[in-house]
């Protein structure tokens, strides 16, 4: 290569690299002085600079930025169905332990049911063990019961049946749930069924004994007395399969559940039920589905019909172990509980709540469904992790949007009126006093009282934003103003004039950009002030309301003493996020403030 081509090279090279420093400020390699420096950096240049020097500024900022990210892109991940509602998983606090089966369990089960948020297990000894969130009279297992043979979880009690044909229960104790008949105790019970605040015991010769709130359901065998060959319980219903392989439903009302299929009449092995959706198998290995389908129950997958050798059901979800030893589940799937793995070799399948549990030939453990709440429930059962997301979403979108509008009236009308100063400043800034004279959070309570309740929600957050932004204007036209009074008297506005160049102009192509830094430090501190007066309005309950989340109202449900007391999840993190997010805009706004004007400080 020849030496021009050479000197052309690094010319093209230094030309490029040139530019890429021009245009991205860098400036060039070599040290500059101080006067170098002052004369060559641009004003914003100088602002960012002074404010990346400061840490707890760029801590902040990072910290805001990842409770932003979180809460929108969270909120997309983990999407929160408002209108959901799960009277079984009230206050639950946080954890991930609701399918946390013993060790010595794991490889030894015989047998394994769940309860709303635990779970119980027999191993191949007889042993019981219990795992999960337990309340203090769950954790009161009773002493010498011996080797256990059955195990069944309810709502939050436990129904064991001992080898030695002995019952025992504990747990919740109202409702004479814990009085089991004398009769039963002396029966030779051959199935147990604990359900939703009721027990039921099923002896060898087809004798149900039912006790507990029967308020929630009332059961009667009836004419069945004496015929029945298994039982079933839900919520609402039970269901039993006759000893000649009929299927009744023995509740004493008219329910969908009593809508039984004929075609498994005279041919039933086996009956589940889901809250919604009954189901029964057949000797040929068929399932018969009827009730209602909300969540596609309806939908078996391909190869499960004619392949049924076990089926159980969840609250919303069924389970099915195939005669070649896999496992299928479908239905209601919010917590995974329709995600069954690709499983084995599984023996037996055993699903109860949301929790599923698979045992192999070898006796090992394998679940999936619902393991935990990350920040637990709340008064309704509903996920505080994914409202804490979606909240945090709504209230920085409301103080966002609100800022925007107050920012944008409140530049135009600073700009309009510290520029024409006169009979226009009169009129904007005795407008801006009256507006900023009116009490702010009773006008913003009464404005949401009036219009709020005749809009449906979306409008509702709309008109909070709207509400937040025209009266929070008056504070970022003063400042606009007073800078436009300074700005309007040098030389390059006189320059602008001279040349012919519109009033309006003037003021939003050239005085503006050089004093909107200031505007946008005030505005950032105004984020977060209205963060906080949306909470308040939320709080006080003339913001965005049930069900659709903020951190505001998350902390209206909070303000009982018992709620403070017992369940410190449902105040803790609405009020951790919002005030880390609070002072992280607060930091933000400050440094910027001292970027501005770097003598802010010294005053």
């Amino acid at each position: 290569m020849s030496s021009k081509e050479n000197r052309k090279k690094n010319n093209n090279g230094s030309s490029f690299k040139e530019m890429l420093r021009r245009m991205f400020g860098l400036g060039p390699k070599h040290e500059l002085s101080i006067l170098e420096e002052e004369q060559m950096q641009s004003p914003m240049r100088t602002v960012l600079k002074n404010f990346f020097a400061k840490r707890l500024a760029i801590v902040g900022m990072v910290v805001f930025a990842i409770i932003l990210l979180t809460c929108f892109i969270g909120s997309a991940v983990f999407p929160l169905d408002r209108n959901y509602q799960d009277a079984t998983q009230q206050n639950i606090r946080p954890g991930f332990n609701f399918m946390s089966v013993p060790g010595a369990l794991k490889n030894n089960a015989s047998q394994i049911d769940a309860g709303s948020t635990f779970g119980a297990g027999i191993d191949n000894n007889g042993s019981l063990y219990l795992w999960g969130t337990l309340s203090n009279k769950l954790k009161a297992m009773p002493r010498g019961m011996g080797k256990i043979a059955q195990v069944s979880c309810g709502l939050d009690h436990i129904l064991v049946l001992t080898e030695d044909n002995k019952l025992y229960t504990w747990g919740y104790d109202r409702l004479n749930l814990d009085k089991i008949p004398e009769e039963a105790q002396d029966a030779d019970i051959v199935q147990i069924e604990a359900g939703h605040q009721i027990s039921v015991a099923l002896d060898s010769e087809g004798r149900v004994y039912i006790w507990g709130n029967q308020n929630i359901i009332s059961i009667s065998p009836g004419k069945y007395q004496g015929t029945i060959e298994k039982i079933t319980l839900n919520t609402t219903t039970a269901l039993a399969v006759t000893r000649d392989g009929q299927v009744v439903c023995m509740t004493n009302k008219e329910t969908p559940f009593n809508a039984i299929p004929d075609e498994v009449q005279g041919k039933a092995v086996d009956v589940v039920s889901t809250d919604k959706t009954a189901a029964a198998v057949t000797e040929d290995g068929y399932i018969y589905l009827w009730g209602s389908f909300p969540y596609n129950e309806d939908k078996i997958p391909e190869g499960v019909q004619g392949n049924v050798k076990q089926l159980v059901a969840g609250r919303g979800h069924f389970t099915a172990l195939l005669k070649d030893g896999t496992v299928v589940s479908w239905g209601q799937n919010n917590h995974g509980q329709a995600n069954a793995p690709a499983l084995k070799n599984i023996e037996k399948v055993f699903t109860n709540y949301y929790q599923n549990y698979a045992v192999d030939s070898n006796g090992n453990v394998y679940t999936w469904g619902l393991k935990g709440y990350l920040f637990g429930t709340d008064q309704y059962g509903r996920d505080v992790f994914r409202r804490l997301l979606t909240g945090g979403r709504i209230t920085l979108t409301i103080g966002a949007i609100s800022v925007i509008i107050s920012g944008i009236l409140g530049i135009i009308i600073g700009g309009f009126s510290g520029y024409y100063g006169g009979k226009v400043d009169m009129i904007l800034m005795r407008a801006a006093e009256i507006v900023g004279g009116l009490p702010f959070l009773p006008l913003a309570m009464i404005l949401s009282y009036l219009i709020g309740n005749k809009i449906p929600e979306t409008g509702r957050i709309f008109m909070i934003m709207m509400i937040l932004g025209v009266l929070s204007w008056p504070g970022i036209a003063r400042l606009v103003r007073a800078q436009m009074l300074s700005a309007r008297e040098q030389e390059f506005v006189t320059a602008a004039k001279a040349l012919g160049i519109k009033e309006v102009k003037i003021i939003f192509r050239h005085i503006l950009p050089n004093v909107i830094t200031v505007a946008l430090v005030n505005l950032t501190l105004s984020f977060a002030t209205s963060m906080l007066t949306e909470s308040s309005l939320s709080f006080l309950g003339f913001g965005v309301t049930e069900p659709s989340p903020t951190w505001g109202n998350m902390l209206t449900a909070s303000i009982s003493t018992t709620v403070l007391q017992d369940y410190w999840w449902r105040w803790v993190f609405p009020a951790l996020f919002l005030s880390i997010a609070t002072i992280c805009i607060n930091v933000v706004g400050d440094a910027l403030r001292d970027a501005v004007d770097p003598k802010a400080g010294e005053r």
